[in-house]
């Protein structure tokens, strides 16, 4: 089982669209028996008394264009415990790395990754909360997904 937890500031926007990418992507290749995929937040400012919001509606409205749901999820923050529950901890920009080192106690590096890395690229997955455009997040997490892949069928992992 390769387990896979995406984050981001809130847990509304991107790890979200990352979480249910993936899920669509591994289930079209047959594959999803394999793979244990959430989301998580480094902030609490989407979560409130215990329930976090669901996905932010322009970010649900961009994966059901491309036919994907994302239906119950909620935001949920991460726990210095995911680090020893999932393989991978893929952030979505270098202050989520940042958060993410703090909140785990653990460094960048065998656990930790930014998601554009895996396309090859070490730029910040643009964050639609302030830029508006949703079709490019998708666009970014499509290649980050991609990427994911193609490094675990490279690694011998698939």
């Amino acid at each position: 089982m390769i387990r896979v937890l995406f984050i981001c500031h809130g847990n509304i926007c991107r790890s979200p669209m990352a979480e249910f990418v993936l899920k669509d992507m591994v289930k079209s290749c047959g594959i999803a028996e394999q793979f244990e995929i959430a989301s998580a937040a480094t902030s609490t400012e989407e979560i409130w008394n215990g329930v976090g919001n669901p996905v932010y509606p322009p970010a649900k409205a961009e994966l059901e264009r491309h036919g994907i749901s994302c239906e119950g999820k909620r935001a949920v923050l991460l726990k210095a415990s995911d680090y020893d529950e999932y393989d991978y901890l893929i952030g979505m920009d270098s202050m989520n790395i940042r958060n993410m080192e703090r909140m785990t106690g653990h460094v960048r590096g065998e656990k930790i990754h930014k998601l554009l890395k895996f396309a090859g690229s070490e730029a910040d997955c643009q964050d639609p909360w302030y830029s508006g455009q949703f079709d490019v997040t998708y666009r970014e997490v499509v290649a980050g997904c991609e990427g994911l892949l193609k490094y675990l069928k490279e690694e011998g992992k698939l």
